[in-house]
């Protein structure tokens, strides 16, 4: 199974959503808190400073938006290492 890194705060929506997806499909993920201290997020992500910001395999996706779009498109599962009816 991939691993999956999720930068987050403990009051974001999309953070939350993002989590609850990974769960629904029994991926553990490892959550990185930047409630007080973006910096190493930011330069890991390019520069972008929103949570969530999301790894796979240390691949940046991006944040919940990105995710949905993954899932909506068929593409999430197999980044997972997940059978495609999960």
């Amino acid at each position: 199974m991939a691993h999956v890194e999720i930068y987050s705060t403990m009051t974001c929506p999309s953070c939350i959503r993002a989590k609850r997806m990974f769960a629904a499909k029994g991926v553990e993920f490892e959550e990185i808190d930047v409630s007080w201290d973006r910096s190493a997020m930011v330069e890991r992500a390019d520069g972008r400073g929103t949570v969530p910001q999301i790894f796979i395999d240390d691949e940046g996706i991006g944040g919940f938006d990105d995710l949905a779009k993954l899932e909506r498109e068929g593409k999430l599962n197999p980044m997972l290492g997940l059978a495609d009816d999960r």
